[in-house]
Protein backbone atom coordinates (compact mmCIF):
# COMPACT_ATOMS: atom_id res chain seq x y z
CA UNK A 1 0.00 0.00 0.00
CA UNK A 2 1.31 3.60 -0.64
CA UNK A 3 1.99 5.97 1.62
CA UNK A 4 -0.91 8.55 0.73
CA UNK A 5 -3.18 5.54 0.31
CA UNK A 6 -2.31 4.30 4.03
CA UNK A 7 -2.04 8.18 4.98
CA UNK A 8 -6.04 8.17 4.03
CA UNK A 9 -6.76 5.67 5.36
CA UNK A 10 -5.32 6.18 9.23
CA UNK A 11 -6.25 9.91 8.85
CA UNK A 12 -9.92 8.93 8.21
CA UNK A 13 -9.97 6.16 11.10
CA UNK A 14 -8.36 8.62 13.77
CA UNK A 15 -11.02 11.17 12.69
CA UNK A 16 -13.85 8.85 13.31
CA UNK A 17 -12.14 7.26 16.82
CA UNK A 18 -11.82 10.90 18.14
CA UNK A 19 -15.37 11.83 17.33
CA UNK A 20 -16.14 8.67 19.37
CA UNK A 21 -14.23 10.05 22.09
CA UNK A 22 -15.39 13.59 22.02
CA UNK A 23 -18.78 11.82 22.41
CA UNK A 24 -18.14 9.60 24.91
CA UNK A 25 -16.73 12.29 27.19
CA UNK A 26 -19.09 14.29 26.90
CA UNK A 27 -21.93 11.69 27.77
CA UNK A 28 -20.00 11.31 31.53
CA UNK A 29 -20.69 14.93 31.90
CA UNK A 30 -24.51 14.11 31.59
CA UNK A 31 -24.31 10.74 34.02
CA UNK A 32 -27.92 8.64 32.88
CA UNK A 33 -28.25 11.30 30.43
CA UNK A 34 -29.99 13.91 32.76
CA UNK A 35 -27.82 17.07 33.71
CA UNK A 36 -29.07 16.96 37.31
CA UNK A 37 -25.85 15.36 38.63
CA UNK A 38 -23.40 17.63 36.27
CA UNK A 39 -21.31 19.46 38.96
CA UNK A 40 -18.01 19.63 40.47
CA UNK A 41 -18.93 17.49 43.70
CA UNK A 42 -21.19 15.33 41.92
CA UNK A 43 -18.73 13.97 39.13
CA UNK A 44 -15.04 11.84 39.37
CA UNK A 45 -12.17 13.40 38.61
CA UNK A 46 -11.44 11.64 35.52
CA UNK A 47 -14.60 12.82 34.05
CA UNK A 48 -13.23 16.97 34.77
CA UNK A 49 -9.86 15.79 33.43
CA UNK A 50 -11.85 15.78 29.99
CA UNK A 51 -9.55 12.86 28.67
CA UNK A 52 -11.89 11.85 25.81
CA UNK A 53 -12.12 15.24 25.10
CA UNK A 54 -8.48 17.00 24.75
CA UNK A 55 -6.81 13.91 24.68
CA UNK A 56 -8.34 10.95 22.57
CA UNK A 57 -10.37 14.02 20.95
CA UNK A 58 -8.66 17.04 19.93
CA UNK A 59 -5.58 15.86 20.23
CA UNK A 60 -6.20 12.90 18.21
CA UNK A 61 -8.26 15.17 15.77
CA UNK A 62 -5.82 17.58 14.49
CA UNK A 63 -3.05 14.21 13.09
CA UNK A 64 -6.15 12.51 11.43
CA UNK A 65 -7.32 15.55 9.67
CA UNK A 66 -3.20 15.82 9.06
CA UNK A 67 -2.97 12.34 7.63
CA UNK A 68 -6.15 12.51 5.53
CA UNK A 69 -3.71 15.92 3.53
CA UNK A 70 -1.00 13.96 3.75
CA UNK A 71 -2.77 11.49 1.64
CA UNK A 72 -4.57 13.32 -0.59
CA UNK A 73 -3.25 15.38 -3.82
CA UNK A 74 -4.19 18.74 -3.06
CA UNK A 75 -3.28 22.02 -5.03
CA UNK A 76 -1.69 23.39 -1.88
CA UNK A 77 2.06 22.10 -2.40
CA UNK A 78 1.32 20.28 -5.15
CA UNK A 79 3.74 17.21 -6.57
CA UNK A 80 6.78 15.98 -4.87
CA UNK A 81 8.32 18.49 -2.21
CA UNK A 82 4.43 19.27 -1.30
CA UNK A 83 3.76 15.84 -0.71
CA UNK A 84 6.60 14.81 1.11
CA UNK A 85 6.10 18.42 3.61
CA UNK A 86 2.85 17.58 4.34
CA UNK A 87 3.96 13.55 5.07
CA UNK A 88 6.76 15.72 7.51
CA UNK A 89 3.13 17.74 8.96
CA UNK A 90 1.91 14.04 9.60
CA UNK A 91 4.83 12.97 11.38
CA UNK A 92 4.65 15.99 13.92
CA UNK A 93 1.00 15.58 14.48
CA UNK A 94 0.73 11.82 14.74
CA UNK A 95 3.49 12.29 17.49
CA UNK A 96 1.01 14.78 19.32
CA UNK A 97 -1.77 12.36 18.94
CA UNK A 98 0.06 9.50 20.78
CA UNK A 99 0.59 11.73 23.57
CA UNK A 100 -3.49 12.51 23.34
CA UNK A 101 -4.09 8.67 23.04
CA UNK A 102 -1.94 8.03 26.13
CA UNK A 103 -3.24 10.37 27.96
CA UNK A 104 -6.73 9.12 27.29
CA UNK A 105 -5.75 5.54 27.44
CA UNK A 106 -4.18 6.17 31.53
CA UNK A 107 -6.96 8.98 32.57
CA UNK A 108 -9.93 6.41 31.28
CA UNK A 109 -7.70 3.53 32.46
CA UNK A 110 -8.15 5.02 36.08
CA UNK A 111 -11.29 5.89 36.02
CA UNK A 112 -12.07 2.37 35.42
CA UNK A 113 -10.46 0.95 38.18
CA UNK A 114 -11.09 3.55 40.24
CA UNK A 115 -15.10 3.61 39.85
CA UNK A 116 -17.78 6.30 39.77
CA UNK A 117 -18.15 9.16 41.87
CA UNK A 118 -21.55 8.77 43.55
CA UNK A 119 -24.26 8.76 46.76
CA UNK A 120 -24.93 5.53 48.76
CA UNK A 121 -27.06 7.22 50.95
CA UNK A 122 -28.35 9.88 49.05
CA UNK A 123 -26.59 12.65 51.02
CA UNK A 124 -22.77 11.88 51.18
CA UNK A 125 -21.12 11.70 47.61
CA UNK A 126 -17.62 9.50 47.44
CA UNK A 127 -15.84 6.55 45.50
CA UNK A 128 -17.29 3.69 47.20
CA UNK A 129 -15.46 1.44 44.39
CA UNK A 130 -12.05 2.97 45.09
CA UNK A 131 -10.28 0.48 47.25
CA UNK A 132 -11.44 -2.73 45.05
CA UNK A 133 -8.68 -1.86 42.69
CA UNK A 134 -11.05 -2.57 39.96
CA UNK A 135 -12.55 -5.58 41.17
CA UNK A 136 -15.68 -4.41 41.46
CA UNK A 137 -16.03 -4.42 37.43
CA UNK A 138 -16.18 -8.39 37.91
CA UNK A 139 -19.39 -8.08 40.53
CA UNK A 140 -22.24 -6.73 39.67
CA UNK A 141 -23.78 -7.09 42.90
CA UNK A 142 -21.57 -4.34 44.24
CA UNK A 143 -23.21 -1.88 41.50
CA UNK A 144 -26.12 -1.62 43.26
CA UNK A 145 -24.01 0.45 46.23
CA UNK A 146 -24.35 3.29 44.26
CA UNK A 147 -28.38 4.94 44.77
CA UNK A 148 -27.58 8.33 43.03
CA UNK A 149 -27.10 9.37 40.18
CA UNK A 150 -29.25 5.86 39.22
CA UNK A 151 -27.24 3.43 36.93
CA UNK A 152 -24.07 5.00 37.14
CA UNK A 153 -21.68 2.08 37.15
CA UNK A 154 -23.51 0.62 34.43
CA UNK A 155 -22.89 4.62 32.26
CA UNK A 156 -19.12 4.97 33.58
CA UNK A 157 -18.15 1.84 33.05
CA UNK A 158 -19.27 1.50 29.32
CA UNK A 159 -18.14 5.00 28.51
CA UNK A 160 -15.03 4.46 30.10
CA UNK A 161 -14.54 1.11 28.28
CA UNK A 162 -15.35 2.93 25.02
CA UNK A 163 -12.83 5.71 25.69
CA UNK A 164 -10.04 2.92 27.19
CA UNK A 165 -10.54 1.23 23.43
CA UNK A 166 -10.92 4.48 21.65
CA UNK A 167 -7.79 5.37 22.18
CA UNK A 168 -5.69 2.01 22.25
CA UNK A 169 -7.12 2.26 18.69
CA UNK A 170 -5.78 5.48 18.53
CA UNK A 171 -2.29 5.01 19.63
CA UNK A 172 -1.74 2.15 17.47
CA UNK A 173 -2.98 4.40 14.21
CA UNK A 174 -0.98 7.07 15.23
CA UNK A 175 2.44 5.39 15.86
CA UNK A 176 1.25 3.68 12.16
CA UNK A 177 1.08 7.04 11.34
CA UNK A 178 4.32 7.90 12.24
CA UNK A 179 6.35 5.41 11.15
CA UNK A 180 4.19 5.56 7.40
CA UNK A 181 4.73 9.20 6.78
CA UNK A 182 8.38 9.04 7.97
CA UNK A 183 8.60 6.75 5.01
CA UNK A 184 6.60 9.10 2.88
CA UNK A 185 8.88 12.20 4.06
CA UNK A 186 12.18 9.61 2.50
CA UNK A 187 10.86 8.19 -0.31
CA UNK A 188 7.87 9.80 -1.58
CA UNK A 189 4.63 8.66 -2.27
CA UNK A 190 4.06 5.52 -5.22
CA UNK A 191 0.79 7.09 -6.14
CA UNK A 192 2.90 9.73 -8.56
CA UNK A 193 4.35 6.45 -10.41
CA UNK A 194 1.04 5.16 -10.90
CA UNK A 195 -0.52 8.01 -12.65
CA UNK A 196 2.50 8.70 -14.33
CA UNK A 197 2.67 8.71 -18.50
CA UNK A 198 5.20 5.60 -19.39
Amino acid sequence: MCTGKCARFVGLSLISLSLICILSNTLLLVPNGKTTWTNVDNLSLQVWLMAGFIGGGLMVLCPGIAAVRAGGKGCCGAGCCGNRCRMLRSVFCSALGVLGAIYCLSVSGAGLRIGPKCSMDGKKWNYPFQDTSGSYLLNRTQWSLCKEPPNVVTWNVTLFSLLVAASSLELLLCGMQVVNATIGVFCGDCRKKEGAPR
